[in-house]
């Protein structure tokens, strides 16, 4: 290894484990050779060491882990003849068993989806479990699912030879060098500070571990990531296990088996995570052991015997406690720090750092080279952490015990983090628990998910990929919506106002529909990257000739705010404030919405004195508000933008007014019944950066003949150019009205896979499951066939008959909302 550090760099990688290492390999294969990577112990010292070096997917639930696990595990089966360094790498096979309906349920969906993307899977019955893991004992299984493909290697190897292919290509691997400083200057970093001194550099990388956190902190980013005690023990001899033994996954009992030297190495994922060292991680911790809690630790240990009954008997070579580093949403840290250019963050993988590493070093290389990431980055870009609410020690602290669980047990689709609860609440948070709210958690805030008819009701009874006890009154809200009136606090809507003289210039650029446009026009637009993929949906409102509102997802809170920042020109002034916290966001939306508004408001409300799309400053009782006619659920309405000092009043006089009109609260499970029955499309859910508005179906959105163009309208123009798009965005509906879809189901034409549902929710209006996805062909998906194909969805092993189409099956003329 290299000792001596340089004085330049054109990349510096601050961390020698398994992502740093892995960076520096792909970036070198990029043709990138002039990369420090500077160790402060020896590699792997950290966390790699220790690593079970299990490369197994999981029930992997989103094309970019597919695509990320795949680049990893085909790279380290294919490392040690690459590199000539031995990696351990045993392809053994892999088997999760499922014990309960739901998880076969969970089981049979992911598969089908890991199978669409390449990752083989198969059904098994327990008996054949057995066969493969005799020492296991699956008499409660209803069935197993066996992944031929899938191994293990050494994490140290495996790393050791991802250093050599990286030094072979021209890069620098220091030991032994501690990182100070991240040197900055006008927003961008410049370089490291370092024991041996500074190191000038065009780009800085974080990948240094559960150290992340305090290293990015020293250059004020925000990286939320907390170290957890992670066990596992290792058995003496066991007779009868071989060395190919193939790895066992167990969510019942939160365990994880491998052979291990003639022995049995059983890791935990236990519900009850210690986390370590809130404050400060050691400096001078490597190669480090946790002193094992013995008390804390047995009933769990207890339960992993239960499915290798022998271990019990079998006498205890080592039992292990290390840290592993967990972020506050179970997905990756990853890309360019939002208030520093040229700083790089790649951290926070959840103890899957050998899994997902190559394809991390793979994803961050290209994004540095290249200027834009070449995976969907919605849910693991490290932009999304908008403020630090989600990194008090506080939160750490109450978040972490859930981590480890929520990582390896079951998933529901509308299940969320029970802990570190409240982050960010609504003004109306108490007006809507009275009136029976069940709460789900989003990005850190409290969203009424549902109403029950009484408080009391208001929880979910259990969990299931079927019909919940809320199925019905949610049912009751969507028909509220369709045939009377709702109210919905959006509070948690992202919003920013932007002001001064350039701000229009600003705007146009980054927007690719126009909006230089006349005050109190509202302007729905698609953001895009220079190749032409999305950044952002939303709403763009001018409020005068240099004012204008933002309105987007939570989701996108962080990744907006930091599109438009770096997207102001050096000679331009334009002011960007979040004003979230101070409005509170009430949709009144149904038929009967006009009626209700009339009755608190002496505005023009009128569809000509107050026109679709269109924004003014109203009376609603004693308060003015500002008020935008659009909508997101396909109904007449407004969004009422209320500042937050008014915002009850104005809900109670809303609600009090309108109850004689059947008046509702609605929660999330309807907005997205409602705006699905629409075909209405968001971003970091339907679309993300790798898809493009034509495809989309969102061409509308789009001006190319803007006068001063805008960001990917090149990219744009020639994806029109080429005519009708392989791969189309779809709305479908299930002529079955009993199955439910959620996400991630199979889409076949002529019985052959073509593409999965993003989304899906019932449509109460329509009369079955409806949901929008890609299909895609190797021809031009023209509208004929689309009309006349034989479409069908797959859930769970089961094919369903459904209609397809481009346009919304609901009020595609947008009479409804017109009106």
């Amino acid at each position: 290894m290299n000792s001596k550090v340089p004085s330049h760099a054109q990349v510096v990688i601050v961390g020698g484990g398994s992502i740093g290492c892995n960076i520096a390999y792909h970036l070198a294969e990029l043709g990138v050779s002039d990369v420090v990577v500077l160790e402060r112990d020896k590699l792997t010292a950290g966390t790699t060491w220790h690593a079970a070096g299990e490369i197994v997917p999981g029930v992997l639930g989103a094309e970019w882990e597919c695509e990320l696990y795949l680049h990893g595990r085909n790279l380290i089966a294919g490392l040690e003849e690459e590199s000539g360094q031995a990696t351990g790498w045993r392809q053994v096979g892999y088997i999760q068993p499922a014990d309960t309906p739901e998880r076969v349920e969970e089981m049979r969906r992911g598969a089908a989806f890991m199978n669409l993307h390449g990752i083989e899977v198969h059904e098994i019955s327990p008996a054949e479990a057995a066969e493969r893991f005799p020492i296991g004992d699956f008499s409660n299984t209803i069935a197993a699912f066996w992944y031929p493909n899938e191994g293990r290697t050494n994490p140290v190897d495996t790393t050791m030879a991802l250093a050599r292919g990286a030094r072979n290509r021209g890069a620098k691997v220091i030991e032994n060098v501690a990182v100070q400083e991240i040197l900055t200057r006008d927003g961008r970093a410049m370089g490291v500070r370092t024991e041996q001194g500074e190191i000038h550099a065009e780009h800085v990388v974080v990948a240094a571990g559960m150290w992340s956190r305090q290293i990015g902190a020293g250059a004020g980013i925000n990286l939320p990531l907390q170290a957890a005690e992670h066990y596992y023990l290792i058995t003496d001899d066991i007779a009868g296990i071989d060395r190919n033994l193939p790895l066992l996954e167990d969510p019942h009992n939160w365990s994880y088996y491998r052979e291990e030297v003639g022995g049995l190495l059983i890791g935990l994922f236990e519900p009850d995570a210690a986390p370590w060292m809130i404050d400060t991680i050691p400096d001078n911790f490597a190669f480090g052991e946790i002193e094992p809690d013995w008390e804390r630790m047995a009933p769990h240990l207890e339960a992993a015997f239960a499915r290798v009954p022998t271990i019990a008997e079998a006498g205890i070579r080592k039992f292990f406690c290390g840290p592993e580093s967990f972020t506050p949403d179970l997905a990756p840290l990853v890309g360019e720090a939002p208030n520093l250019r040229n700083c790089w963050v790649a951290a926070g993988l959840n103890s899957l750092g050998i899994l997902y590493g190559p394809g991390i070093g793979k994803t961050l290389a290209h994004w540095i080279v290249d200027g834009r990431c070449p995976v969907d980055h919605t849910a693991f870009n490290v932009n999304r952490f908008a403020d630090g609410t989600h990194n008090t020690p506080a939160f750490r602290r109450a978040r972490t015990p859930e981590l480890l669980a929520k990582s390896f047990g079951p998933h529901f689709p509308n299940d969320s983090f029970k802990t570190a609860r409240g982050l960010k609440r609504s003004v109306l948070h108490d007006r809507l628990k009275a009136a029976g709210a069940c709460f789900s958690e989003s990005h850190g805030w409290e969203l009424a998910d549902w109403f029950a008819p009484e408080p009391g009701q208001a929880r979910v009874e259990s969990f299931s990929w079927g019909r919940q006890n809320w199925f019905d009154w949610h049912a009751a809200e969507h028909r509220a919506a369709r045939e009377d009136v709702i109210v919905m606090d959006m509070s948690s809507m992202a919003k920013f106002l932007l002001q001064g003289r350039d701000a229009c210039a600003m705007l146009n650029r980054v927007s690719c529909n126009q909006v230089d446009v006349e005050p109190g026009r509202v302007v729905y637009t698609a953001w895009a990257n220079e190749a032409g993929g999305f950044e952002a949906d939303l709403t763009v409102t001018r409020l005068a000739d240099d004012r204008y509102i933002v309105v987007v997802g939570e989701n996108s809170h962080g990744h907006t705010e930091t599109w438009m920042r770096r997207h102001i020109a050096a000679d331009e002034f334009v002011t960007i404030t979040d004003i979230t916290p101070g409005t509170t966001q009430i949709n009144v939306h149904g038929p009967k919405a006009r009626e209700l508004m009339s009755r608190v408001s002496a505005a023009d409300l009128s569809h000509d004195g107050f026109p679709f799309m269109s924004a003014r400053t109203i009376d609603v009782g004693f308060f003015e508000v500002l008020a935008l006619r659009v909508t997101y659920v396909g109904e007449l309405g407004w969004e009422l933008h209320v500042p937050a000092l008014h915002a009850v009043q104005v809900y109670d006089l809303l609600m009090e007014t309108g109850r004689d009109l059947g008046v509702r609260n609605a929660g999330m499970q309807t907005l997205s019944s409602l705006r699905l029955e629409k075909a209405y499309r968001d971003f970091g859910v339907d679309v993300d950066n790798t898809d493009n508005p034509s495809e989309a179906g969102l061409g509308f959105a789009v001006r190319l003949d803007k006068p001063s163009g805008f960001i990917g309208r090149d990219a744009l123009a020639a994806i029109k150019e080429a005519g009708t798009p392989k791969r189309r965005m779809l709305q479908f509906l299930l002529s079955d009205p009993e199955p439910l879809m959620h996400g991630n189901e199979i889409i076949r034409l002529d019985g052959r896979p073509v593409g999965y549902i993003q989304v899906g929710a019932y449509g109460h209006t329509l009369g079955g499951a409806t949901g929008i996805g890609f299909a895609e062909l190797d021809q031009a998906l023209t509208a004929e066939m689309v009309n006349s194909g034989a479409w069908s969805i797959e859930i769970a092993g089961r094919s369903y008959a459904a209609a397809a189409s481009l346009k919304p099956m609901l009020d595609p003329k947008m009479e409804r909302v017109k009106r």
